[in-house]
Parts: structure tokens; sequence; C-alpha cells
């Protein structure tokens, strides 16, 4: 489950035994390859985390692989989608989450000099607009996994160095884009108009905004 879950699915399994079977669950795949491209061990099938759990998907995985729901999930959402995942696993199955911790969110710069005023305003103008755009559950993640009956808790810290921290930033200046489509204010409407433009030359000339990356291991008791 990520953005185009079949990328994970097609970098791991070049390390397992080609007869493992790998599955991806979205609630979309127009980003994803045609499923005729597909390799013979890898599906692609339709599901909204937020939706009650398919029978057919209980105990049905060794491993689970989740990205990206921060901007998805509301604080108090998180634990019922965990106790979701506890139940997708085989006994002895593992869940590995990874999240952007976004109370460690800052502007990184080239030189002191570059402007981020655009970055800036147009981060606080999300984060007033919807509270899923300022989570602070991920920095908790951990305590809900041995909650909800994991063992083995690990926790996993990123910062990532400059190259890949501007690459990240780059594609999540697309996110205010397509949630600006559904937004109906024209108050917000127009201040996107106007910061939008200036954050992504601000973005060319050297300024990015960058946080700690979260990952969360743990296993399901094998009893």
């Amino acid at each position: 489950m990520a953005n185009d879950p079949s990328i994970w699915l097609f970098d791991v399994r070049e390390h397992l035994a080609k007869s493992a079977q790998h599955v991806g669950l979205d609630i979309s795949f127009n980003a994803a390859p045609h499923p005729d491209t597909l390799p013979s061990n890898v599906k692609l099938r339709h599901w909204d985390i937020k939706d009650d759990l398919p029978a057919d998907l209980v105990a049905a995985f060794d491993l689970v692989h989740v990205r990206f729901l921060s901007f998805v999930l509301l604080n108090n959402e998180v634990e019922v989608v965990l106790r979701k995942l506890f139940q997708m696993l085989k006994p002895g199955g593992y869940l590995q989450w990874g999240e952007p911790d976004m109370e460690t969110l800052r502007i990184d710069k080239v030189a002191p000099e570059a402007k981020s005023e655009g970055l800036e305003q147009l981060f606080k103008l999300f984060e007033i607009q919807d509270a899923r755009l300022k989570p602070t559950w991920a920095v908790e993640l951990h305590n809900l996994f041995s909650a909800v009956g994991f063992d083995h808790v690990d926790v996993h810290s990123l910062d990532c160095p400059p190259h890949w921290a501007y690459i990240f930033h780059e594609g999540g200046l697309m996110m205010h884009e397509i949630i600006s489509r559904k937004n109906k204010s024209e108050k917000m409407q127009h201040e996107l108009a106007r910061l939008l433009p200036q954050a992504v030359e601000e973005t060319r000339n050297g300024a990015w905004v960058s946080c700690v990356r979260l990952t969360v291991i743990g296993k399901r008791p094998a009893q």
C-alpha cells in the first residue's frame, strides 16, 4: 500500500525467491503499469484501507509494507488501521510501516540567501486548511504497534541527504495542486494560484522542505 505499490513490489521481488507471491493494494492504480505488463508473481488489487478487511486477506501475508499514509489518516484512525494490518499477517509475519515525521519539518537551502517565503506560506496555508496535512501520529506509531500486539518493535530514523530530500520535496509539491482541485474556497484557490508558482521557483533556486523519515517494524507473535 503506497502511492504506487508496484514500485516497492518490483524492488523487493528481486531479493526474494521467485516462488514468492507479491500483492499490491491501493485505491487507485492510475500510475501503475498496465496489468498485462506485470511479472507473473505480482498482482495489483483495489482496496481502501479504511474499508473492512476482506476475508481472503486475513492471515494471508508473511510481510506487509505500508507507507505514505500520513496525509490520509487522522490521529484517531491509525490504531483501527493498524489492527487490520495485524490481522493480514500470518503468525510470525512482519509489518513494515514508513512515514515522514512532520514534527521535524524544516526548510533547507543551498545558501542562506536563497528565498523560501513562498514555501513557508504554502505549508502554513495547508496546515490551517486540513488537519491531515500536519499529522502528529508518526512519532507514536511504535507505541501503537506494541498496543495492538506486535512483538520485537523497532524504529529506524533517517534524515535524507540533500539530493534525496530535494527529490522527495519536488514530488510533494504535486500534492498541493491535487488537494487544491478539490477545494471550493475562492480565497484558498487565490492563495494557491499566488503561492504555488513562487514555491516552484524557490525550489528551482535551491530551497526545499525536508524532514526525518521513520520506519517502524513489528512482528506478529507466532502463537
